[in-house]
């Protein structure tokens, strides 16, 4: 991901969140995101690399982007160091969910992985994102029986940890 793609990327994952996460995460939360906000994170991630960490977008034939992945070494204390990577996010832009996208930036993800010598990846989502999980099982992903919450807006909302073998 280059400087010139963050808004980008940053109006895909708000209007991707706002969209997927409707009735899974409080309304006061999504309605607090903001394009701007998220932007002005990704800058920084953007200026300041974070060792192993890589960020991958789609583009269309015109060069706009419609789809990114960021990955990078697992997070999780329970697995082993230096063979499991993480997906930290998959986004489509939502009109484009169903088009081929996200395969495509997933095996690019794995490619990725693999290169980097894991062999596994492993991702979180959240539990009442159907869809989302529905996407992962059909290409190979199965859920490890490892479970977390997060807080947004006061409330606690369970995920689910997901895992393939490359």
């Amino acid at each position: 991901m280059t400087e010139a793609d963050i808004r980008a990327v940053s109006a895909i994952r708000v209007t991707g969140w706002k969209a997927a996460y409707a009735g899974i995460l409080p309304r006061s939360y999504l309605d607090g995101m903001t394009v701007e906000a998220d932007a002005r994170r990704r800058r920084q991630h953007v200026t300041r690399p974070r060792h192993g960490v890589a960020d991958l977008v789609a583009v269309d034939a015109g060069g706009a982007v419609v789809g990114w992945a960021c990955l990078g070494p697992c997070r999780s204390a329970d697995t082993t160091a230096g063979t499991a990577a993480e997906l930290y996010a998959l986004y489509v832009q939502p009109a484009l969910i169903g088009s081929g996208i996200g395969r495509t930036l997933l095996e690019a993800v794995h490619a990725r992985a693999l290169g980097h010598g894991f062999d596994q990846v492993l991702l979180w989502v959240l539990t009442g994102n159907m869809p989302a999980r529905s996407f992962y099982e059909r290409v190979g992903y199965v859920p490890d029986g490892a479970v977390q919450a997060d807080d947004y807006d006061g409330v606690s909302v369970p995920e689910l940890r997901y895992r393939r073998a490359l």
